[in-house]
């Protein structure tokens, strides 16, 4: 199978706020990862192109690669997007819709802390002219591995039908919060009538893939040079497909554990 790095990003700021900063790059980092992908003769393709790859579609140009963001920070807007139009890149960007400023999101303190910066609903509409798709990452970015099934329904079809309300067109990108699903939470992702859905899974993704399970390579604060350029040649991460491992089935059964018993949880790894 051949690797294909689906890039995950979170905040790109020189001065998050504490809790996002682990899953922040610097502008100057980002500007310098964009050269290492050109550099190493990848080609950043539209997330729908992978997707039609795995779904028996037209098959993906050699050294395929992909960018996608979680969360909807503002900084993608005023940081991101500049580089990406200048540099004619395509980026899927997957907003949690409770969080968005103004209109139909509820307050931001109600899904993220409130020193968070994130999107507004109006700056949405802007993007999709500059080659940005917007998917959809929940309404409040819960674990939802974790969740009885009508609130998994509510936060999976809930975020869909509020996009489609206000963009005015299908949208059918879906990232997993925290990367976290399972078979349940897949069949309610797909009966939603979302058509690809990323995860974490620190792994390249390929053709093979699962389209409701899209492996991606999560860049943190901590992501050095030569991790990120070994990823630009396919190296450090298995490709996926693979099998859930029991290390997985058993994190979830005690994530679903301690959410029966309502102990907070502090994630260990964000998207």
């Amino acid at each position: 199978m051949t690797a294909v790095p689906v890039f995950l990003y979170h905040s790109v700021s020189s001065d998050p706020p504490s809790w996002i900063a682990p899953f922040t790059v610097g502008p100057h980092v980002f500007a310098e990862q964009l050269e290492m992908i050109a550099d190493s003769g990848l080609r950043l393709v539209p997330l729908r192109r992978l997707v039609a790859a795995q779904r028996g579609g037209p098959p993906l140009p050699a050294r395929s690669a992909v960018l996608t963001f979680d969360d909807g920070f503002a900084d993608f807007h005023s940081t991101v997007l500049p580089l990406l139009v200048r540099l004619g890149l395509p980026a899927t960007l997957y907003v949690t819709t409770g969080a968005l400023r103004g209109r139909a999101g509820g307050p931001v303190e109600a899904v993220f802390p409130p020193e968070s910066r994130m999107l507004s609903w109006r700056q949405l509409v802007p993007l999709e002219s500059y080659g940005v798709e917007i998917g959809g990452h929940t309404k409040t970015h819960p674990q939802l591995d974790t969740l009885p099934a009508r609130r998994v329904r509510d936060e999976v079809a809930g975020c869909r039908d509020e996009l489609e309300d206000f963009l005015g067109h299908p949208v059918t990108a879906f990232a997993y919060p925290h990367g976290y699903s399972s078979p349940a939470v897949r069949d309610q992702v797909r009966a939603a009538g979302w058509t690809s859905a990323t995860a974490v899974r620190d792994a390249f993704s390929s053709a093979d893939d699962d389209p409701l399970r899209i492996a991606r390579l999560m860049v943190r604060a901590d992501t050095d040079r030569d991790l990120f350029r070994q990823w630009t040649i396919g190296a450090t991460a298995p490709v996926a497909p693979f099998p859930e491992g029991p290390r997985t089935r058993g994190w979830r059964a005690y994530r679903r554990m301690r959410a029966r018993l309502n102990v907070p949880y502090r994630a260990l790894s964000r998207s």
